[in-house]
């Protein structure tokens, strides 16, 4: 008897064992080592003090930040729980291609259970919507998507050491009334594929028999709120489906389409170099989309759309049959409420240090849109940083001094660097003593230091809320989580200004790789690291090639080069699914 129950444990263990692991068993059996080796998988499944040890990492969220903190952190030292609502990570700028079927929507989402099949270390994941954060109790409370429980209960806690909050933000309307009844918002794949049934809608209702040219002029004009990129990229989208695609289709349609663009700027794509700007404003003339710079939307209603001029208070009306809502994004509601459990009430976008952990919070990072870097200001640790390189503490400063602890300042303050650039000197020892301080004769008192670096915190920067940004926040986070027990040991961090020793990580550094903005008829403007712009056809291509390398998969890359070759054969597909 003891020798069968032997065997259905062995079994059992072989069943419930990995393939590679089966096949040892079997290459084990079949040269005369099996038993051993069963029994050495059975005596394995007694000690699991070894997976019980790894701290729990909760992440939130599977967009850019999220599934780039994912796909770089080694997930077999840590026990890693994801919730998200969605199953899948959306490539966020090719969202405006989608809307008009450029690109299908299921070509830029890849399933998030396939990126983790793709990770070693067991990764669970749950679909769901996160409720409540409770960083004393390290729990976070959710709502399961689907009714799972016979009596209608969905909603579960889990527990972490480590929280990675990474959930994106919302739409912000400003607290326009109308916004929310009226609007399409362009945020999620959900929304790319009703403005494409809502497009198709429009020009249905305007080929019926019984409207006059007036009424069929109203339901062909779409309106884009929101000068940014995404309201321009999806402009110039509609502009080329409409002028290549729909006018074939609905030719009768044709002279009565008009698309507007409202932006309370006086330019649109402010974010960009102006010459790319003037480039667009110019083209979007040319192609006859309509811009209105200098204008507020105070009120949207289900025929027209209120927007006064922001230079006189002169209300115009505006009828339309679609509009489109892109104005940035607001801070999502469970995040305010966290922010209110931390401390952080009274401001508008959740604080973390440089090293993303948020301020208040114990073993909580944020990143992404839904948090920003509180970098700190030079003038606070004036005084520490002066007494760091004072080592002789003859209450003067001189270059050499400086010298000494100068990377780690730069390091620290990343506006440092910025202030020195625009002073024109080589760095701090420069713009302090000059060329001629330079040789150890000239010393500053802490007056002296304080007047020379007053202005440097007015070169602090916002990072932008992108997809670039949180794509190298969660790959720098997933780093430091790889070696947290090793930077323990031997931090690799700047000295601390207050405080002994250094900090076991350097602090994250936003590296800029250029930014694009498709503007339609086969042409884009890039702005590229070293100041460098591009506009016109070619900077067309490099934005094929760029946006389909940075796709999540192969699988990916392959749908949406496909996608770009229908479009160039068939053009893009007019049905309303």
């Amino acid at each position: 008897m003891r020798i069968l129950s032997f065997f259905e444990r062995s079994a059992r263990t072989f069943r419930q064992s990995s393939p590679y692991s089966r096949f040892l068993v079997l290459f084990a059996v079949s040269t005369g080592g099996g038993l051993g080796l069963v029994a050495y998988s059975d005596a394995k499944s007694d000690h699991p003090s070894v997976e019980a040890k790894k701290k729990k990492v909760l992440v939130l969220g599977t967009g850019w930040a999220g599934t780039s903190f994912l796909k770089n952190l080694d997930c077999t030292k840590y026990d890693v729980q994801v919730v998200s609502p969605r199953n899948y990570f959306m490539f966020t700028p090719l969202l405006p291609s989608v809307t008009c079927g450029t690109v299908e929507a299921r070509s830029i989402i890849e399933p998030v259970r396939r990126i983790i099949n793709k990770k070693n270390g067991d990764i669970k994941f749950w679909e769901a919507e996160c409720l409540k954060i409770d960083p004393k109790n390290k729990k976070v409370h959710c709502r399961s998507n689907h009714d799972v429980h016979v009596e209608g209960k969905n909603e579960f806690s889990v527990d972490y050491d480590y929280l990675i909050v990474a959930i994106g933000a919302r739409a912000n309307t400003f607290n326009t009334p109308g916004v929310t009844e009226h609007c399409h918002f362009l945020k999620e794949v959900d929304d790319a594929q009703r403005i494409r049934r809502s497009v198709m809608d429009c020009f249905e209702r305007a080929s019926l028999p019984d409207l006059s040219d007036e009424e069929r002029k109203k339901k062909l004009n779409f309106v884009i709120v929101g000068g940014g990129p995404t309201g321009v990229e999806f402009a110039a989208e509609l502009h080329d489906f409409v002028t290549e695609d729909l006018v074939r289709l609905y030719p009768v349609l044709r002279d009565l389409v008009t698309i507007s663009v409202i932006e309370a700027g006086d330019h649109i794509l402010s974010m960009f170099d102006k010459r790319i700007g003037s480039f667009a404003e110019e083209k979007f003339h040319r192609d006859g989309i309509d811009l209105k710079t200098g204008y507020m939307v105070v009120n949207v209603s289900d025929k027209d759309i209120t927007m006064k001029e922001r230079q006189n208070g002169v209300v115009h009306s505006l009828p339309y049959g679609m509009v489109v809502w892109s104005t940035g994004i607001a801070t999502r509601p469970i995040i305010l409420d966290f922010m209110k459990e931390i401390g952080q009430a009274n401001r508008r976008v959740l604080a973390t240090d440089e090293w993303l952990r948020v301020e208040g919070g114990e073993n909580v990072y944020a990143l992404g849109d839904c948090a920003t870097i509180q970098q700190r200001k030079v003038m606070e640790d004036i005084t520490a940083i002066f007494s760091i390189a004072d080592k002789d503490k003859s209450g003067t400063l001189t270059a050499d001094e400086l010298k000494e602890v100068l990377d780690g300042i730069c390091e620290r303050y990343p506006q440092m660097e910025l202030y020195i650039k625009q002073k024109q000197v080589s760095d701090l020892v420069d713009l302090l003593y000059g060329p001629n301080g330079k040789n150890g004769t000239k010393e500053l008192n802490i007056e002296e230091f304080k007047a020379a670096l007053a202005e440097v915190d007015s070169k602090m920067k916002f990072l932008p809320a992108t997809a670039q940004v949180a794509a190298q926040q969660g790959t720098y986070l997933a780093k430091c989580f790889n070696k947290m027990e090793e930077r323990e040991l031997d931090p690799e961090g700047p000295p601390r200004i207050r405080g002994t020793g250094r900090h076991r990580f350097r602090p994250f550094r936003y590296k800029h790789l250029g930014q694009f903005a498709p503007l339609g008829g086969e042409q884009a403007a890039a702005e590229l690291p070293g100041d460098w712009i591009s506009i016109g056809h070619s900077t067309q291509w490099l934005w094929y090639s760029v946006y389909a390398s940075k796709q999540v998969s192969w699988r990916n890359r392959m749908l949406v080069i496909s996608d770009w070759g229908r479009r160039f054969i068939f053009g893009r597909d007019s049905s309303r699914i």
